[in-house]
Order: C-alpha cells, then structure tokens, then sequence
C-alpha cells in the first residue's frame, strides 16, 4: 500500500473535504453523527479511500472519477445525451471527461437549470418521485391568472395522468408566476398552466432543490461544489 493508499484519521479527512476543524469534526465523530458504512464512527478510527463515510446519513463524496455540473441550459437544446435528429444535447455543452447524463429533463422551448452527472446514486434521489425534492420555475404566462386559477393550481390540477400534487405559486408580477412542484412529470409545468386556460410563453427553472445560481449564464456550465453536492443528497433524506 503506498502512501497515499495508507489509511488517514478520520477527522483529518472531515476536515480536508471542508466539512468542519479538526476539533468540530471530532465533536461531530464524538456526538454519533458520523458513520463508517453502517457502523457509528468512534475517535480514532481511520479510514481508506474505498471506505463509505456518512456524515448526519450523507455522503462524504471522494470518488474522483464521479463529476457533477450544473448547467443553464438554453432553449433549443435537448436534455439528453444523443439525438438521432442531430439537434444540439444538454451532454455537448460541458466538458466530456467522463460518460455524463442530465438528471431529469426539461423540454427543449425550456430553459434553465440541469445537473448532469455520472453519479447514478444522485441521479435516482434527485428524480425518483419517493423523494420529492423540489424544483421551482418562473413561468410567463399569457393573460393574468385570476386567484382561483392561482388556487387551483396550488390544490392540484387534473391533467391527463391524474391529479397534480399540491404546488406553491405566486404571482411575481402580472403574467409571471413562481412555481415549486415535487413532482417530475413531463412538461408538468407547461401542462398545469395550460389547465388553468393560462399557457406558457417561457419557462425558466431557477432552483433544483437548495440549488441555484442567479450568475451562471445561459449556455454556461459550472461544476458543483463538495458542499453543494452534500446539500442535494442531504435534500432527499
């Protein structure tokens, strides 16, 4: 085993991956609240770089080959990784290091943001209906829904695969609307205002649970951060 293979105290490597000080993430360790695959973490334990870390139940992330981009997707560009059709994909406007995938979807007239990652425990968090994490959009509508269509759409909608959850909403201005949904249907959004005789005319996703980025601009990519990442697992307990 090299060097750099050779097992490391745990609270050094809390502290390296920004978690906390040494002495807060040895309190952290003291207090039950760190965990070395399924057994509580005690102080001086360490650990290797094939060990599961789990901090308050979340992943220490340490696995180099897993990326993790937040992209503001802009219209006319389809989410996913290829298209038969040639169209432009959300996968050819970030960095090709690894085999890369969008979590979820939005319609190519949508735009805003979209993780892309080849981290498929995230993936299945961030998407599966069980975990509900929300996802908010400002939506310009056509007209100016009245409060009972506004209520409406809060109550649940009926589209043609059933009843919508309960969203909140609020009308920013005349004609555009904040919505956050815990559901991923297709075209969800774009439906629930159509229901309620108000269509879309551009749809933005702003938030992906605690995810947002008013400064990253159209087209552009970042990566996530340690800390961002922890927040979206963290977002699906």
């Amino acid at each position: 085993m090299t060097e750099e293979e050779s097992p490391e105290r745990l609270q050094k490597i809390m502290a390296r991956f920004g978690i906390a000080s040494r002495r807060v993430s040895e309190e952290m360790i003291e207090a039950g609240r760190v965990k070395i695959g399924d057994r509580v973490a005690v102080l001086g334990n360490r650990v290797s770089s094939t060990d599961l870390v789990l901090i308050d139940e979340v992943p220490l992330l340490r696995d180099s080959s897993l990326v993790h981009y937040l992209l503001n997707k802009p219209v006319g560009v389809i989410s996913t990784s290829k298209d038969p059709a040639g169209r432009p994909t959300v996968v050819s406007l970030v960095p090709q290091i690894e085999r890369v995938f969008p979590v979820g979807r939005l319609d190519s007239e949508s735009e805003g943001l979209l993780i892309i990652t080849n981290d498929g425990d995230l993936t299945h968090r961030l998407t599966h209906p069980s975990f509900g994490v929300p996802k908010e959009y400002l939506a310009h509508v056509a007209g100016v829904p009245a409060p009972g269509a506004l209520r409406a759409l809060r109550e649940g909608v009926e589209l043609e695969d059933g009843l919508t959850s309960p969203a909140q909403v609020s009308m920013v201005q005349e004609g555009l609307l904040k919505i956050v949904i815990h559901e991923g249907r297709n075209r969800q959004v774009r439906r629930m205002c159509e229901s309620i005789g108000h269509p879309v005319l551009r749809l933005v996703r702003t938030r992906i649970g605690p995810i947002s980025d008013p400064k990253l601009q159209s087209g552009l990519w970042r990566l996530l951060s340690p800390k961002e990442v922890r927040s979206l697992y963290s977002a699906t307990l």
